[in-house]
């Protein structure tokens, strides 16, 4: 068996129950893939993306509902090394990849903006919007995990002042017809992580330009923050993942002060005097 049948077959019987069924879960639950979708699969070099590429490919071979799937990874400007190291992963993991060049870092490196991480991601996504019209395809699928979801929820508390959360879809608003997935919704990244540490794989963890020779930007420290707040929490409640998570699932809009719909504010007031 080649080394690249024993990363798949690990997917599904070593980690069957934490990683594959977490997966297919995600996609009957949310309905996340549906009869003749064309979905391009972005990997950006990380662990979470490659995982994902091969979930996908995996689902690809013996799902019984009929899709196609494309696999990318934008270059948005690398050092060498990276880039070789994407490369090498690829090979070894046996995944028919296009790599395509785009010149983000350098805008973001010239523009005169406090806020590099912002433009980046704004660009980047961007981008991947356009190769996936390009491909013909209707939906992108990114590698988002459960962590990324909970930290998303803590963040959005914390710091931005509104109860929200990453959502397992979302429909473009700027480019008609196409939609963002994230299969890995409910796979924890400890799991991915030993899915990584059993197969001895080596993925890129940060190939940011403004981040390897320099501290962590605001965001992702913020977002480390609460990765080592929840890591505190779950050494009292070991439930806590699963608490955050689902605290998104059952709002209890009788015990909210306000909420926004479709851009339109709501107070507890608008129907507080109404007679139930």
């Amino acid at each position: 068996m080649e080394e690249y049948q024993e990363i798949e077959r690990s997917i599904i019987k070593k980690y069957r129950k934490t990683i594959w069924s977490k997966f297919v879960k995600a996609v009957k639950d949310y309905q996340l893939i549906e009869e003749n979708d064309k979905i391009m699969v972005c990997i950006s070099g990380g662990k979470d993306s490659f995982l994902l590429a091969k979930c996908m490919e995996e689902l690809h071979r013996h799902s019984d509902v009929p899709f196609e799937v494309k696999y990318v990874v934008m270059n948005p400007g690398y050092a060498p090394r990276n880039i070789e190291m994407i490369k090498k992963n690829i090979q070894r993991l046996n995944l028919d990849v296009e790599i395509f060049n785009s010149d983000i870092f350098e805008v973001v490196q010239r523009s005169d903006g406090k806020s590099p991480c912002y433009l980046c991601a704004r660009m980047r996504r961007g981008c991947l919007y356009n190769k996936a019209v390009e491909l013909g395809c209707n939906k992108i699928a990114l590698g988002h995990h459960f962590d990324d979801v909970i930290e998303t929820t803590l963040l959005s508390i914390f710091y931005g002042s509104e109860i929200k959360t990453m959502m397992p879809k979302l429909k473009s608003t700027n480019f008609k017809g196409l939609e963002l997935i994230r299969p890995l919704y409910l796979v924890k990244e400890q799991d991915i992580l030993a899915w990584k540490k059993f197969n001895n794989l080596e993925f890129l963890n940060c190939a940011c330009m403004f981040t390897e020779n320099c501290a962590i930007d605001e965001t992702q420290s913020k977002r480390l923050e609460m990765k080592k707040l929840i890591n505190e929490f779950r050494k009292v409640n070991p439930n806590i993942d699963h608490n955050i998570f689902m605290s998104t699932t059952n709002v209890n809009l009788d015990c909210i002060l306000g909420y926004n719909k479709d851009g339109k504010e709501y107070s507890f007031l608008d129907d507080y005097d109404k007679e139930k």
